[in-house]
């Protein structure tokens, strides 16, 4: 049985893998791509995930979304993605375009016109869901779960406290985890130790057509650390095919949203503050050796028609 996923994203280098993945293993049914300012501008990142879904030859909807985030300034990550996003590979002209949906309104036609309940799986700011849940919030029942990727239990990747998906629209994300939907946090706690080897990308760039997109894109991912690179939403991928690679946490997060700490994604560790009530499971722990391998089959499976 296939799980239907919607993929809200900005991509962005990692979310290009986790969009490689989603669309090329069977195990997914991926209804809906949306896109939100994040890693760069929208138009950016709706022209990068269509990019992709051309590439692939796969008949996925792409839906346009927020512009910047619900009260903060935008800040984007193009010093570490490129200006495009996803530089380092030449695409072929691009062919279809988005729906005429917002993707806040394809958001919710999909997910309340779908027979069982979807997955949704944000790898950017959480904007669109954000907005979605506000002026939709009967879509709550439909929704079976969220595997997101940000947030950080100790320290984050934009302050000493913030990861960037959480930091860039705090707000949005203080409404996602008040939703009271069942929340999958797959933050840096994970995706810092999941880092794809320089032996993983050697071999990824001999595999087909796929791997050489992907190891084009990563040659420009200007996120290296010592033992290799962070794929960080690909995790959120990996994480609802194996969640047996992760060691998981129940906690209550709450999300700062003003002050030095903004941004910062706090675990009431003690259950002192909530009545012992959790609102996520939180990844706090990868076993990295089992994530690489796993990458690298999922990419030799991919077929390029």
């Amino acid at each position: 049985m296939t799980t239907k996923i919607i993929i809200d994203c900005d991509p962005g280098i990692d979310d290009a893998a986790a969009i490689s993945v989603a669309l090329n293993n069977p195990a997914f049914d991926v209804k809906l791509i949306t896109t939100v300012a994040g890693n760069v501008t929208v138009d950016k990142t709706t022209k990068n995930a269509l990019k992709l879904v051309h590439f692939f030859n796969k008949k996925v909807p792409v839906a346009s979304g927020a512009e910047q985030p619900l009260l903060k300034p935008f800040e984007d990550a193009a010093r570490i993605h490129g200006e495009s996003g996803m530089p380092g590979y030449d695409f072929d002209e691009l062919v279809g375009d988005t729906v005429k949906h917002s993707a806040m309104e394809a958001l919710y036609l999909t997910i309340m016109r779908s027979e069982d309940p979807i997955t949704l799986v944000p790898t950017g700011a959480y904007t669109n869901i954000a907005l979605l849940l506000a002026v939709h919030p009967e879509v709550k029942s439909k929704i079976s779960r969220i595997v997101a990727m940000g947030g950080a239990l100790g320290r984050g990747n934009m302050t000493s406290a913030a990861e960037f998906n959480v930091f860039t629209d705090p707000d949005a994300a203080k409404i996602m985890y008040a939703s009271g939907i069942p929340i999958v946090m797959i933050g840096l706690d994970v995706t810092m130790k999941a880092l794809l080897t320089p032996k993983t990308l050697d071999t990824v760039a001999t595999l087909g057509e796929a791997g050489n997109m992907l190891a084009a894109i990563f040659k420009h991912y200007y996120e290296g650390h010592e033992g290799g690179i962070p794929m960080h939403d690909v995790n959120t991928i990996c994480y609802l095919l194996h969640p047996e690679f992760y060691q998981m946490a129940s906690y209550w997060i709450d999300v700062q949203t003003s002050g030095p700490a903004i941004g910062e994604t706090v675990a009431d560790i003690r259950g002192a503050y909530h009545q012992g009530k959790t609102n996520a499971e939180v990844a706090v722990g990868i076993d990295a050796d089992d994530f690489n391998q796993w990458f690298i089959e999922e990419v030799r499976n991919m077929k390029v028609e």
